[in-house]
């Protein structure tokens, strides 16, 4: 028997337990039912799950999610259309997500494996700065498949804090920006104050 605290309150008979935590508004709660004897404890079991649930929770949160994506081809491929697949590709790539290409075989195409290997392999190449490849060409059924994930490096630089956009200021300079110019001319400000703006030499 395990107190609320944690402290070892020894063995002592189920009836027993149960008195002891309705005495003290607890649930008791068989934390070994392997153990022999079997072990319980003394705990608001609410107050436990609810403690757990927003662990879970925290812990979903934090947790990386990455997503696979798929895209499809056709070993003829339209270069147009490999283009914009392409495009496709370096987009789910720079979002961090790992990317599927497939190369579909038709009818006598099957034939002609190396078309598809021939294009998943100018595919690596021409994503290199942004991919690497997690699973190479292999064939599955009709067919062939490789698998892409993001190298750390392709993300993108941090965009500029809006604040520092509207002042004109880049990511790199100080928030209070250099101290304007002041005019060697005197205004009349200064002159109506008796002073005037001293004339720089050449």
């Amino acid at each position: 028997m395990v107190g609320a605290d944690g402290e070892q309150l020894g063995v002592m008979d189920t009836v027993a337990a149960q008195r002891m935590a309705s005495e003290q508004d607890l649930d008791l709660v068989e934390v070994a039912p392997l153990a022999r004897p079997p072990v319980c404890k003394l705990m608001d079991y609410s107050k436990y799950k609810y403690e757990q649930a927003i662990k879970a929770k925290e812990a979903r949160r934090k947790q990386s999610l990455v997503v696979l994506k798929e895209m499809k081809m056709r070993p003829k491929i339209d270069p147009h259309d490999y283009a914009t697949k392409k495009g496709h590709v370096e987009r789910f790539l720079k979002q961090g997500h790992k990317v599927k290409v497939t190369i579909m075989f038709r009818g006598r195409e099957m034939a002609h494996t190396e078309l598809g290997r021939r294009l998943l392999e100018r595919l690596a190449t021409d994503i290199t700065d942004l991919a690497q490849v997690d699973s190479p060409a292999r064939q599955d059924g009709r067919n062939m498949i490789a698998v892409f994930s993001p190298r750390k490096s392709a993300a993108g630089p941090k965009a500029t804090p809006p604040a520092d956009r509207a002042a004109g200021r880049g990511p790199g300079t100080d928030r209070n920006g250099p101290a304007p110019a002041r005019s060697a001319t005197p205004t009349p400000a200064d002159q109506a104050g008796g002073r005037v703006a001293p004339v720089p030499t050449s």
